[in-house]
């Protein structure tokens, strides 16, 4: 089990942060050959299920996640949202925090549980500092990348 934490100040709003890096279609758009569908009607809640498809040609795998925890930020209460992923071949947790910081911005807390099926836990080490370079410039492209939808989110 590849376990790793990224944290970020950010300079958003938590409310705002929180539509960006929950708007599960726009991280498609930020990691590199990954499509995200989402499964269930919105808004996101408890039982949201959606898939980050990661494929180069026809190779490629499903990462099923379901949100399992869902609390929007509210004044100055955190956001806070955990996914459990549910594929055949990735499996684990997310949890993603928004705090509402001091004066403007937020802060961001994003740990994860990343287990590759297969992959002996000799490279648990690489897997997680990896997967932390590459979450944690996904979570800096969303947040930079302007303002999200509210379609859909509540």
């Amino acid at each position: 089990m590849a376990i790793f934490q990224i944290t970020r100040d950010m300079p958003l709003p938590a409310d705002e942060a929180w539509r960006r890096l929950t708007t599960w279609e726009r991280h498609g758009d930020v990691v590199p050959l990954t499509r995200i569908t989402v499964r269930t009607p919105p808004p996101t809640c408890v039982g949201t299920v959606f898939v980050a498809r990661t494929a180069l040609g026809p190779v490629g795998f499903d990462d099923v996640m379901e949100v399992v925890e869902w609390s929007a930020p509210d004044g100055t209460a955190p956001g806070r949202c955990r996914l459990e992923k549910r594929g055949s071949f990735v499996t684990g947790w997310a949890e993603i925090e928004v705090y509402p910081a001091r004066g403007r911005g937020s802060a961001l807390v994003w740990r994860e549980d990343l287990r590759v099926r297969w992959l002996p836990a000799l490279c648990d080490g690489v897997l997680a500092a990896v997967a932390r370079r590459m979450f944690a410039g996904a979570a800096d492209r969303l947040v930079a990348a302007g303002p999200a939808s509210s379609a859909g989110r509540p």
